[in-house]
């Protein structure tokens, strides 16, 4: 795994050097950069595959294209064997190589081709041109800027390192994050910062100044052609994921695997160990909190094949460590998961480089029970339209708006934090200084999820929730907090439930099918047959912190710290709501633990980032007030 940056024909090209430091924990291993005319690649390494001859950036013979990359290409052994007998030589035994000459043989259509993990650009010296894409699910990050020429990079961290860029928060960045906990692609914290969405591609004419960016892979639609058996489809999902991680047990370094105990990740040891793997080694953490602990059923799933088990005693989340965490964020992320995958990486690169991870069996298999609701069950009532106006015009109080609402809108309302009902609890407005709330465009806070459900068929049934959940929750919030926390310390991790075979696989199969026997039927029916019953035959466990513990004891200083600073720190936030919130939480109340942890994490992360303010209009011209 690797950082990559790059600046074409920019006025920042100067400062690209000094900018690739911020993405040395991502590449600990080796720096390299590219020069020519107007162009600048640099690329930080951490070498997994070839570390003698992997070296970035990658010139092609003659030195017409250059790469840089990062990720890994699972199937690039059998593109290798195939690109040879096309005629093309190869000179290491890297899977960048690959990716070059797939390119240079294939050109841009070559995407299709490719099962793995990547962001990668590809620059023509003769024509030009930059070529850049990210994979289907956007496992790994691409961003991009093309405020003066064009610059790129794996995070946001290299533009803040970059003298006099622009450091406005975008509204609907901000919005999206306190609606969801996670900007959404395209929009980035950063106004002048885009992020290359999920299954997308970039091409740059530096002639021109001309940037295109359009999709090369769409998440397909439901196709009910004809029945489907159960065991058929069970058989299915247990190819396709014995071959997914076949193909990702490619390492040269030491390779392992998270284990939590839960179906998802003892699943993954299970194929790891059925692949033949020697000296498997699996790590796991255990918490002092029962409800939170799930390192017995680990200990059993190890035992049961042969694991070298490591379980990690989890860490005193102190300040310290939540500080830390919170420090290798290149823009705010508020899933509390994400602090303790950041101390298990930590711990878990002490012993390998390459850990696998059962990232993905939940929204691809159907594991969630919102999957079960669908528009149809919140029918309109002839009462509900009355009771609403009554509300919107204050007759009512708007507690009652909830009571209102009825098929896509109640979905989306169970579905957010925050959002556009003024009269509601989760009134984004309440939270937001009246200044701002133009800049953020409350009333469009469930536009992304309207047009995903609109290209996945119009309703919001089983399918259409799952199949959007997919460039939603799980690009921009799991995969975001794995790649980060893992990267944060040079630890690769791979999501074999992600592999190719099995998103087509599991994407064939209709979700009546996934969402039987209470949801994620075909890999409890894996589990069954595969793993110890204490493992299958108990409820599902998330993999979360004690926030509640927290705000009252560790943090508590820290966020009477953050928040009686509110007005200067966040001045777009309204001061008094937000403050009474982590008043209400710190003393031992169970409101909205989810939210106040949000805002926390949004008030730390803008102390560390000095200078950023939100941008609003007036008159057509941008100004920071």
């Amino acid at each position: 795994m690797c950082g990559i940056l790059g600046a074409i024909g920019s006025q920042w090209r100067d400062h690209i050097e000094a900018a690739l430091t911020t993405l040395d924990k991502r590449g600990p291993d080796e720096q390299g950069l590219f020069r020519q005319d107007e162009a600048i690649l640099g690329h930080t390494r951490l070498a997994v595959i070839d570390a003698q001859g992997g070296h970035q950036p990658l010139l092609s013979p003659g030195g017409r294209h250059v790469l840089v990359f990062n990720g890994e290409i699972y199937n690039f052994l059998e593109l290798r064997q195939e690109l040879q007998s096309l005629g093309h030589p190869f000179t290491t035994r890297s899977d960048s190589e690959v990716l070059l000459t797939a390119y240079r043989h294939w050109g841009e259509a070559m995407l299709s081709r490719l099962d793995g993990m990547f962001a990668f650009a590809i620059w023509d010296t003769h024509t030009q041109t930059l070529f850049a894409a990210r994979d289907r699910l956007g496992i790994k990050p691409f961003f991009y800027s093309k405020l003066s020429g064009l610059i790129f990079a794996s995070t946001l961290a290299p533009f803040f390192r970059l003298p006099g860029f622009p450091l406005r928060l975008q509204g609907q960045a901000l919005r999206d994050y306190l609606a969801f906990q996670t900007p959404s692609a395209p929009d980035t914290f950063l106004s002048d910062c885009q992020q290359l969405p999920p299954g997308h591609q970039l091409h740059y004419t530096a002639r021109s100044g001309v940037l295109k960016v359009r999709r090369y892979w769409s998440i397909p639609r439901e196709q009910v052609n004809e029945p489907m058996e159960m065991e058929a489809c069970i058989e299915r999902v247990d190819s396709a994921i014995q071959e997914s991680v076949r193909r990702q047990l490619m390492a040269d370094v030491p390779l392992g695997a998270f284990l939590s105990g839960g179906i998802d990740s003892s699943l993954i040891v299970r194929y790891m160990a059925e692949a033949g793997m020697r000296n498997l080694r699996s790590f796991s953490l255990k918490f002092t909190q029962k409800k939170f602990d799930e390192s017995s059923h680990a200990r059993q799933v190890a035992q049961r094949f042969g694991c070298e088990h490591h379980e990690l005693e989890a860490p005193e989340i102190d300040e310290t460590a939540f500080l830390a965490a919170i420090d290798d964020l290149d823009q705010p992320l508020a899933d509390p998961a994400y602090i303790m995958t950041h101390a298990l990486s930590r711990l878990t690169r002490t012993h390998v480089t390459v850990a696998l991870s059962g990232d993905g069996g939940d929204e691809l298999f159907g594991g969630y029970g919102r999957y079960q609701e669908q528009q149809a069950d919140y029918p309109i009532k002839p009462w509900q339209a009355v009771i609403r106006s009554l509300v919107e015009t204050g007759l009512l109080p708007g507690a009652l708006l909830r009571r209102t609402l009825h098929g896509r809108e109640m979905m989306f309302y169970k579905r957010v934090e925050l959002g556009p009902w003024e009269q509601s609890r989760k009134s984004m407005t309440r939270l937001l200084a009246p200044w701002a709330r133009k800049a953020c465009a409350c009333d469009k806070t469930l536009e992304m999820w309207h047009t995903l459900v609109d290209e996945l068929g119009g309703e919001i049934t089983p399918s259409t929730h799952l199949r959007a959940d997919l460039w939603s929750y799980l690009s921009e919030n799991c995969l975001i907090k794995t790649d980060r926390a893992s990267m944060a310390h040079g630890l690769e991790v791979r999501v074999p439930l992600l592999g190719n075979p099995v998103i087509d696989v599991a994407l064939a199969i209709p979700a009546a099918i996934h969402l039987q026997d209470g949801g994620k039927a075909i890999l409890k029916a894996l589990s069954r047959r595969w793993l110890p019953e204490e493992v299958w035959n108990r409820p599902k466990h998330g993999f979360s912190i004690p926030l509640g513990d927290l705000f009252q004891g560790a943090w508590r200083p820290l966020g009477d710290r953050a928040f009686a600073n509110v007005e200067r720190t966040a001045p777009f936030l309204n001061a008094k709501a937000a403050q009474a919130l982590w008043n209400n939480c710190a003393s031992g109340g169970r409101a909205s633990r989810r939210l106040t942890y949000t805002l926390l994490v949004l008030l730390l992360w803008l102390e560390r980032h000095p200078g950023v303010e939100l941008e609003t209009k007036k008159g057509g011209v941008s100004e920071l007030l």
